[in-house]
């Protein structure tokens, strides 16, 4: 005991500030820098940005912090669970005497770590039916405005203008944003949420689709698209929405919240719109299809309505008698009624002849009365029995007027008929038949058929008319001077 107190006295004496200082002096000195391997287990973010964190394995927990301008720059968010390596320097902290590592970066250990984490969180989004099918719609088929969140500097952008001016030259809003680096997934995702925002009243048009586009790079360059925020504002997204991260190699969990998902930013610009070409071309081709349709229709209207002329004939011939027997009977009727009535006066005179004369004349001027009432009913049902009659036959040869032929030659046509009668219809017909008559609106002539030429103008034979015409009336005409050119020239 002695011993050990007189020892004592050669002991330099600290002070706690002094030993901490030190103590962190050593640990600076010696461990410099250092990059430890570990997984993560508390992660905390402070108010201040600085993030506080534990590097741990199975047997020991190193304390770690990240200062707020180095979290800034991380391409990766510290996440619990993650397998990571940080590179920094040990220290310490005086005010609570411990040891903590001074973390300059933090990365994955390996692609495995990060697959790792995006398949537990892919599996945790879609457990919540972010990326059910039945969420999804259609891109429109011709879009106004395309909205397209991406950087404003890269090739990325220039690659879709090009590529829509090319198929059909559109509207394009672009929102610039970060594609890689902390930070970017923030913006992304404001971006998102700000084209949905806008209204008639923001005086920006509101874009009738969206194309989320970044280039190819590593997991690492395209992990602000895997996380979160990025891929529940795609999810929340009421504008239909094609996701174009990286090549066709690259998956992002945005590429299942999307409603379509893309291959290449090039690749979206052709998703988004069709080829006006094609379009343009595709709409000629329905349209002659549809003239070519109205056409055949027509057509097979005018010969129905040629089948149905012939076989009407002329209104006169059909209406011609029995309008003759309805005049006959009227005619009889009348002549009727009046020999009723002379019959009539003749007995009422012989009858009264044997009254007295002063008994006679109010008798006589009686029955005279009835009679008179009783021809006036007569007419009367003669009247109303042949009025609707007349008005049908009326009805029925203005009709057949209508159809008639001859409306057609007053359009300036004429009917070929032989010396016969017979209509000729065929240029072969008119070259057997020779002589022919040509019917006008407003006459006929007769002319003499000269010749066959298929490929003439005519599709038929010429014709050349006689110098003898015949009038409206049937009349034959004075013979002219001079001969009359073909009627076919």
């Amino acid at each position: 005991m002695k011993s050990q107190m007189s020892v004592q006295p050669n002991l330099k004496e600290y002070t706690v500030s002094e030993l901490s200082g030190a103590v962190k002096r050593s640990l600076e000195d010696g461990f410099g820098f250092v990059r430890v391997r570990g997984e993560l287990g508390r992660v905390v973010r402070a108010g201040s940005g600085h993030v506080y964190l534990d590097l741990k394995d199975d047997r020991a927990v190193l304390l770690g912090v990240m200062w707020k301008a180095t979290a800034a720059r991380q391409s990766i968010a510290p996440e619990q669970g993650m397998e990571v390596i940080a590179s920094g320097k040990l220290s310490t902290f005086p005010g609570q005497s411990k040891y903590q590592l001074i973390i300059d970066s933090v990365e994955p250990a390996g692609a495995g770590a990060l697959m790792a984490l995006l398949e537990e969180r892919k599996k945790k989004l879609a457990a919540e039916g972010l990326f059910d099918p039945d969420r999804k719609r259609e891109i429109p088929f011709l879009p106004a405005v395309i909205g397209v969140v991406t950087s404003p500097s890269g090739a990325v952008i220039r690659d879709i203008l090009h590529r829509l001016r090319d198929r059909f030259p559109t509207r394009v809003i672009v929102w610039p944003t970060l594609v890689q680096g902390r930070g970017a997934e923030a913006q992304i995702a404001a971006a998102i949420d700000g084209f949905n925002a806008l209204t008639a009243d923001s005086g920006v048009p509101r874009p009738d689709v969206l194309i989320v586009a970044r280039g190819g790079g590593s997991i690492e360059d395209l992990w602000c698209f895997n996380e979160e925020v990025v891929v529940r504002a795609a999810a929340r997204s009421s504008i239909p929405l094609i996701s174009a991260v990286g090549h066709e190699t690259d998956t992002t969990l945005i590429d299942f919240a999307a409603d379509r998902r893309a291959p290449t930013p090039t690749a979206a610009a052709e998703i988004a719109v069709p080829v006006r070409s094609e379009l343009l071309a595709e709409t000629l081709n329905k349209t002659r299809r549809l003239e070519g349709s109205i056409s055949r229709l027509l057509e097979s209207a005018r010969g129905g309505l040629r089948a149905a002329e012939r076989g009407l004939g002329r209104p006169e011939d059909i209406f011609g008698a029995a309008s003759q027997r309805l005049d006959r009977f009227s005619d009889r009727l009348a002549a009727s009624l009046s020999k009723r009535l002379s019959i009539a006066d003749a007995a009422f005179a012989r009858s009264s002849s044997r009254l007295l004369p002063g008994a006679l004349r109010p008798v006589s001027r009686a029955s005279r009365d009835r009679f008179k009432a009783a021809a006036d009913r007569l007419v009367r049902a003669k009247d109303s029995l042949t009025r609707p009659l007349k008005e049908r036959v009326t009805s029925s040869a203005k009709l057949l007027e209508s159809l008639s032929h001859r409306n057609v030659l007053a359009r300036g046509f004429a009917l070929v008929r032989a010396e016969d009668g017979a209509v000729i219809r065929t240029s072969s017909a008119a070259i057997a038949a020779r002589d022919v008559r040509l019917i006008f609106a407003d006459g006929e002539c007769r002319a003499a058929t000269e010749g066959f030429a298929p490929g003439g103008p005519a599709g038929g034979s010429s014709a050349r008319a006689s110098s003898g015409a015949v009038s409206k009336k049937g009349k034959a005409r004075r013979p002219q001077k001079t001969v009359q050119e073909t009627l076919f020239d």
